[in-house]
């Protein structure tokens, strides 16, 4: 009984360890927000001299931060709800319809996560420039939705076969349609997959630097990795209002996760233990 505990307690210390080393530069972040660049410079590690906030006034003096954000925030919420609808359906037909081209279709999605999109930008630009897309929000929405249902049909169409086909069965024997079993049936049971596949995609959708600087070029249409580059000059930073921005941007993320987060857990661990 005391070895049991004595593991559980080794368990929990390194536990902490890991979340310790995890939060401290967010918490680090934070905290340079709060000090002048004088202070980040004279004692980076160390609590602020006096809290201020004047960071965060410079940076809505600086910059249209709320452009910025209501942007970014736009692009994530868009492309993540078609990632999570034409995913699912996709993801529900590979896994519940059995045919000749069934295995390929499943492959043909599973090609997006091998081959980076990157490489295809030159094409990519062009396509926008012929579409009249570039400067809109709509071209990063296509790209983001398109990078993210490789990865969405991946962890959905594994969920999707370890459901009972029982449950199908009696939703089809009262009269639902596919599309009512799959709305009304599969998807209750599938937020543990459906918030993992939220979560990863937002991130990375809310993290992207790259497109939004190819694909954007006006300013108030902007998300905010890319408005963020306006803090920095070619002699001087002011690294205050840029954590400041840093720590304003964040906030959603982790929000998101700390609502989500049991959804995530659970969706990453499923099919682990029988």
């Amino acid at each position: 009984m005391r070895e049991s505990a004595g593991i559980r307690i080794g368990q929990y210390a390194v536990a902490s360890l890991f979340a310790l080393v995890s939060l401290y530069p967010i918490f680090l972040m934070l905290l340079s927000s709060l000090k002048t660049n004088i202070e980040i410079f004279k004692s980076p590690m160390a609590l602020p001299e006096s809290w201020s906030l004047d960071a965060y006034r410079k940076l809505l003096d600086q910059v249209p931060y709320f452009d910025y954000f209501w942007n970014s925030a736009a692009v994530s919420v868009i492309s993540v709800a078609l990632v999570l609808i034409f995913g699912s359906l996709a993801s529900f037909y590979i896994a519940r319809f059995h045919f000749k081209w069934n295995a390929a279709l499943f492959f043909f999605f599973l090609i997006g996560m091998m081959i980076p999109i990157k490489l295809g930008i030159v094409p990519l630009f062009m396509l926008m420039k012929q579409m009249q897309l570039l400067n809109t929000i709509t071209s990063l929405v296509l790209v983001y939705t398109a990078i993210g249902i490789p990865l969405s049909v991946l962890i959905l169409t594994g969920f999707f076969r370890t459901l009972p086909k029982e449950l199908e069965e009696a939703g089809r024997i009262d009269g639902c349609s596919n599309m009512k079993v799959l709305l009304n049936i599969i998807v209750p049971l599938m937020r543990p997959a459906l918030g993992t596949v939220m979560i990863m995609n937002f991130i990375t959708v809310w993290n992207d630097f790259f497109f939004p600087l190819i694909f954007v070029q006006e300013e108030e249409k902007k998300t905010i990795p890319v408005g963020m580059l306006t803090l920095f000059s070619e002699y001087s930073t002011d690294w205050s209002v840029l954590f400041a921005g840093l720590t304003l941007s964040s906030l959603p993320m982790m929000i998101l996760f700390a609502v989500a987060s049991r959804q995530f857990m659970e969706g990453m661990t499923a099919g682990a233990v029988k």
